[in-house]
């Protein structure tokens, strides 16, 4: 089982930058899908986006399209976000995901259900 930490989460001002990664340890995610996710207070976790392992498919959630970029260095065990242009309703924990196993190569998961491991979370907080 891979463990996942996310970093670079913080506060930062609406229409601000932040990048956050994933990384894994005790494994590696090279071969599957990894996603990201967020759960804002009081409301169910959302898919925000995610990549195929040999990084040719990427899915967006439509509210973060053109303004969040995902991207993975395998050689580091290692996937990011980068999130521009901030709104407050971008405010949430997110999540990094990752699958079990090997994945096509052009396959992304966008559900929940699809995800065996987890991290722990960042917080984003966007200030209007």
């Amino acid at each position: 089982q891979v463990q996942l930490v996310e970093s670079g989460g913080g506060l930062v001002q609406a229409g601000g930058s932040l990048r956050l990664s994933c990384a894994a340890s005790g494994g590696t995610f090279s071969g599957s899908s990894v996603g990201w996710f967020r759960q804002a207070p009081g409301k169910e976790r959302e898919f925000v986006t995610a990549i195929s392992r040999s990084s040719v498919t990427i899915h967006y959630a439509d509210s973060v399209k053109g303004r969040f970029t995902i991207s993975r260095d395998n050689a580091k065990n290692t996937v990011y976000l980068q999130m521009n242009s901030l709104k407050p309703e971008d405010t949430a924990v997110y999540y990094c995901a990752a699958r079990r196993g090997y994945d096509s190569s052009w396959f992304v998961g966008t559900t929940s259900s699809q995800y065996d491991d987890w991290g722990q979370g960042t917080q984003v907080t966007v200030s209007s």
